[in-house]
C-alpha cells in the first residue's frame, strides 16, 4: 500500500525565558514529519538546532530530499544511510516507528523489545539566573527527585551552594553547555563533589575532549554535544564516564538503541536526554529510560501548552502518554 507523507514546522511558546550559556529562548521550532499508509498515521517531531547549524528550513528541506523514498516504502534501515543524524533522521525515524506499530497493531515497546521503566522520573532544569533567583527557583523544586542547574562560568559554586542549600535532597546534574575550560574545571570540580553534584554535563568544548584524557574528576563527567553517534565512542572512553542520548542528536529511536547498547557494553553509564520540545519528541525517548541512570525529559514542562495527550509530569513523576498518542 502506498504512503503519503507530510513535513511541516510548528513554533510553541515557551511559559518563561530558557537560559543556557549559550543564550536564551521564548519560544521553540519544532519540525514535524507525517507518514500515512492506509488507515494508520505516524509521527515524529525533532527539534532543529542552531549550534548543530539547523534550522527548520534546512530540516524541512532535507525531508523533502528523501520523500520519495519514504512513499516508496523506506525502512527505518534504509533511512540510516539516506540522511546524516540528526533532526531530519529523528523526525521520519521516529514516524516511522509510529507507524510500524499501529500498522502491526503492537506498540513500539513490543517492537524494540524495550522494557518500559518501572518508575521513570526526569530531571527539572533551573536556567542561568542570579544566584538569588536560582534559590527561590530551588525551593520550589526541593521535593524532586533529580534537579540540573544550566550554569555557565560566573559564581558557578555560589549559585550550586545556594540552591543546595534550598534543595538538599534531591541528586545534581550541573550543565555549562561547553562554556568551561579546563582551568575552571580543575578549579571547581572537587568543590562540586562536596556539594553533592552527582554528574557534570560537557563542561568543555566538543572538540577539546583531549585535555580530559587521564584527568580525574571528583565528579562523574557526561559527554552531550561531544556524543550523537556511535562513532563518537572510541574517541570518548577514557574521558567521560556517561553519555547523553538525545534523539535529536542521533537522529532517531533506531541509532540511539544501537548506541545506548553500545556504549553500556563499553562501560558508559547512560543519561536519556532532550532537547525542549513538546510530548511527541519526549515520548520514543522513553524506549531508552529503563536502565538510563539519569533521565532529562523535562522539555514539556518549558511548554506555554503542551500536545493534547502527552506526557504528564509531576514534580519529575512521568505517566507516560497512550500508544495511540505515539507508538
Amino acid at each position: 500500500m502506498s504512503r503519503r507523507v507530510e513535513f511541516h514546522a510548528e513554533t510553541w511558546p515557551l511559559k518563561e525565558p530558557f537560559q543556557i550559556s549559550r543564550g536564551v529562548r521564548t519560544e521553540v521550532t519544532v519540525t514535524v514529519a507525517e507518514i500515512r499508509e492506509g488507515a494508520c498515521k505516524g509521527r515524529g517531531e525533532s527539534v532543529p538546532y542552531a549550534h548543530y547549524g539547523e534550522n527548520a528550513e534546512s530540516v524541512i528541506a532535507a525531508l523533502k530530499g528523501v520523500e520519495k523514498n519514504i512513499e516508496l516504502g523506506c525502512s527505518r534501515a534504509d533511512l540510516l544511510g539516506l540522511l546524516p543524524a540528526g533532526a531530519a533522521r529523528n523526525a521520519l525515524d521516529c514516524a516511522l516507528w509510529d507507524l510500524e506499530a499501529k500498522l502491526a497493531g503492537r506498540t513500539a515497546f513490543d517492537m524494540s523489545g524495550a522494557e518500559a521503566a518501572r518508575d521513570p522520573n526526569t530531571a527539572l532544569t533551573i536556567g542561568i539566573d542570579t544566584a538569588d533567583r536560582m534559590a527561590v527557583k530551588a525551593a520550589l523544586l526541593k521535593d524532586c527527585k533529580l534537579l540540573k542547574v544550566k550554569v555557565d562560568r560566573d559564581q558557578v559554586v555560589e549559585k550550586i551552594r545556594r540552591i543546595r542549600e534550598e534543595a538538599p535532597s534531591p541528586r545534581m546534574i550541573v550543565d555549562p553547555n561547553e562554556s568551561w575550560d579546563f582551568e575552571l574545571l580543575k578549579q571547581v570540580h572537587e568543590d562540586l563533589a562536596n556539594l553533592r553534584v552527582d554528574m557534570l554535563e560537557q563542561p568543555l568544548p566538543a572538540g577539546k575532549d583531549e585535555e580530559l584524557q587521564g584527568f580525574v574528576s571528583a565528579v562523574p563527567l557526561c559527554a552531550d554535544e561531544s556524543c550523537h553517534t556511535r562513532a563518537d565512542l572510541p574517541r570518548l572512553k577514557g574521558r567521560y564516564d556517561i553519555i547523553n542520548i538525545k534523539l535529536d542528536k542521533t537522529g532517531g529511536l533506531t541509532e540511539a538503541i544501537a548506541l545506548k547498547n553500545q556504549a553500556e557494553s563499553m562501560g558508559f553509564r547512560i543519561m536519556i536526554g532532550c532537547m525542549i520540545g513538546t510530548s511527541l519528541s519526549m515520548a520514543p525517548a522513553l524506549l531508552l529510560a529503563e536502565g538510563a541512570e539519569f533521565l532529562d525529559l523535562d522539555g514539556p514542562v518549558w511548554m506555554e501548552r503542551d500536545r493534547d495527550g502527552g506526557l504528564n509530569i509531576d514534580f519529575g513523576a512521568i505517566s507516560p502518554p497512550s500508544a495511540e498518542f505515539w507508538g
